[in-house]
């Protein structure tokens, strides 16, 4: 498991700063003003830090960016990385600085002096979230070191030190995401995954798994049907978390933890990233592993569908009909289209057994998405504009990017079916929306539900702001901030 850099609190400067080993961050002014920490430090490097701050290259800077000074004279460290930030920079460009320390500490780790206000949690924040590494597979020397630990000198450190823990929660919940959709599908078989979820219970997180048999009584017979082609037995885990009264709000993740696309089978290139297709169930576990570690006084419970989705001589086939638990029936036409035929089962069992206030669904569903908006932006459906736009401030919020789709009764007639009572795929037009309306059949009327598709930024080809190549974590902040407004409610 990968844990954020340790970081400590203190006052600066430092008597000792001269012969700290690691990385040495500083932060100054537009106007090239500096805090003692970086005074004291321009001293020992003779001037530099000054005559850098008065060239036209520090103006060409934008906040958030800086000059990296590779082993300065005067001072022990490799690197002495000098950002530019104002003194009211906004969250995201103070996150954004705290990320270009991350991304290269090193073992020896770092001093870095942060300036007083509301920029220093963030910048603290964006640091532990661009230093994750997941180098659990890698040998030789030194290949998997994490980190070294960070020393944070601040004129507000009590304050800091108070705000450190749910800083550190939601590092936490992110890693866990990036974790368990790193993981490869040999190791992050259901069962292991439904292990890893149990020991939330450690937390003060009530977790119940659901196995087959179980499955099999309640009626998720769209469920089983996408995993009964694996060795792997399909499962339920059901997370609850109740720091408050009330109805709770229920977030439900697709968890395919390997995908082929069954007999439809995928194209040999780039099936290998389908280690990922667990990501919305990623989602739902990080973010129940942050409420829980910063004791959140909300009442949420957090649903994922753990399946593998293999060719088999059991595989469910193109031409199949399966019934749902609400009662429907699908004709099969794809069998690589089989996230929503997991969340299909998940989201009406959450209905029934919890009468959510609301819900929100999160699914690596479609490669539509990803032709859309890229790896830029996830695509938001929803059925009720009050929730759509508390997830889109709070995405906005967070600076994970998310953009509002269309949705309509004109697409479901693309998802008629001549056999049954509708068809899993409706076409490769519009094939987002389509799989969201399939979707939106499984919802009650009157339950407020947005659905979001992050095929696109679940993994990314390259490295974001936050994350380096791989998982992202993405939309744990943004439904820990969705939360943490209701929790006002």
């Amino acid at each position: 498991m990968t844990t954020p850099v340790a970081v400590e609190i203190a006052s600066g400067p430092l008597a000792d700063i001269a012969s700290r080993p690691g990385r040495l961050a500083l932060f100054a002014t537009p106007d090239g003003r500096l805090d003692a920490t970086g005074r004291q430090v321009n001293r020992l490097m003779r001037g530099a830090l000054a005559r850098f701050t008065a060239s036209p290259a520090w103006t060409k800077l934008k906040p958030g960016e800086g000059q990296d000074f590779a082993w300065p004279a005067g001072l022990a460290v490799e690197g002495v990385h000098l950002i530019k930030l104002p003194r009211r920079a906004d969250a995201l460009a103070a996150r954004r600085a705290g990320a270009v320390i991350g991304k290269v500490l090193g073992k020896d780790g770092a001093v870095v002096s942060v300036p007083a206000g509301r920029a220093a949690p963030e910048i603290v924040l964006g640091l532990m979230l661009r230093a994750y590494r997941f180098a659990d597979y890698r040998t030789g020397d030194g290949a998997g070191d994490p980190p070294g630990p960070v020393t944070v000198l601040s004129p507000e450190a009590e304050d800091l030190v108070a705000a450190l823990p749910a800083l550190r929660a939601r590092a936490e919940g992110v890693f866990f995401t990036r974790d368990l959709t790193n993981e490869p599908a040999n190791v992050l078989t259901t069962m292991e995954f439904a292990k890893r979820l149990e020991a939330l219970r450690d937390l003060g997180v009530e977790v119940e798994v659901l196995d087959e048999e179980h499955l099999e009584r309640l009626g998720m017979r769209t469920l089983l049907a996408v995993g009964q082609g694996s060795e792997s037995p399909s499962a339920v885990v059901v997370m609850h978390w109740k720091g408050a009264e009330g109805a709770p709000f229920a977030v439900v993740g697709k968890g395919v933890v390997f995908d082929t696309g069954g007999i439809s089978i995928k194209p040999a290139a780039g099936m290998e990233e389908m280690t990922m297709d667990m990501g919305g169930a990623g989602v739902v576990s990080g973010l129940m592993k942050t409420l829980a570690l910063r004791g959140a006084k909300a009442n949420v419970v957090g649903l994922v569908g753990l399946v593998e989705n293999m060719p088999d001589g059991r595989a469910q086939r193109p031409g199949d009909i399966v019934k749902s638990m609400k009662g429907d029936t699908v004709e099969v036409i794809n069998t690589d289209a089989e996230g929503r035929l997991v969340l299909a089962d998940v989201l009406w069992y959450a209905q029934e057994r919890f009468q959510p206030s609301g819900i929100v669904d999160l699914a690596t569903l479609t490669g539509a998405i990803i032709i859309g908006l890229g790896h830029e932006m996830a695509g938001v459906f929803a059925n009720d504009d009050k929730l759509a736009d508390a997830l889109l401030k709070a995405a906005g919020t967070e600076g994970e990017g998310a953009w509002r789709m269309p949705m309509g009764t004109a697409y479901d007639k693309m998802l008629k079916s001549d056999l049954a009572d509708m068809k899993n795929v409706g076409g490769r037009p519009a094939g987002s929306i389509t799989a969201a309306q399939f979707l939106k059949r499984f919802v009650k009327d009157g339950v407020p539900w947005v659905h979001l598709d992050i095929a696109g930024v679940a993994r990314t080809p390259g490295d974001t702001d936050m994350a380096p190549k791989g998982a992202t974590g993405w939309g744990v902040l943004t439904l820990d901030r969705l939360i943490a407004g209701r929790e006002t409610e």
